[in-house]
């Protein structure tokens, strides 16, 4: 698994961490302050990269917990045909199949044969990011 290990204390939103064993996109952080008897814990709160579900943890700020190490990478569009997608690595020229994202997703929007896109990679998963413009 390429995961890193980063304070809960240092996590900010539009980070990254594992919750529930999932790669997980930070949505919101709340830090309590000490008590009288305990040390300062955090809320975290993130929405799944691959599977959208809501996920929460608390801890306290002073342990270390798993962060992703995510693959950004770039690829062209070679066929749209059903819910697939077939595209091409700008890097490696490896050809690669994968499901399309829903409409209701901004990834979705203007995707079309011949452009480019981003998208992320962790363990064998992939996920269109967004579609850049030509």
């Amino acid at each position: 698994m390429a995961t890193a290990r980063i304070d809960v204390g240092k996590l900010k939103e539009g980070r990254f961490v594992m919750i529930e064993g999932q790669p997980c996109l930070i949505r919101s952080t709340d830090h309590s302050k000490p008590g009288k008897h305990g040390g300062a814990k955090c809320r975290v709160t993130g929405i799944g990269i691959f599977d959208g579900t809501k996920r929460e943890f608390v801890a306290p700020t002073g342990n270390e917990v798993d962060a992703p190490i995510l693959e950004k990478k770039k690829g062209q569009v070679l066929s749209l045909s059903g819910n697939k997608i077939q595209l091409m690595d700008l890097e490696t020229y490896e050809t690669i199949e994968m499901d399309l994202p829903s409409e209701d997703n901004e990834a979705a929007k203007g995707l079309a044969e011949g452009s480019t896109i981003s998208y992320i990679e962790f363990e064998g998963k992939r996920k269109i990011m967004n579609v850049k413009e030509d």
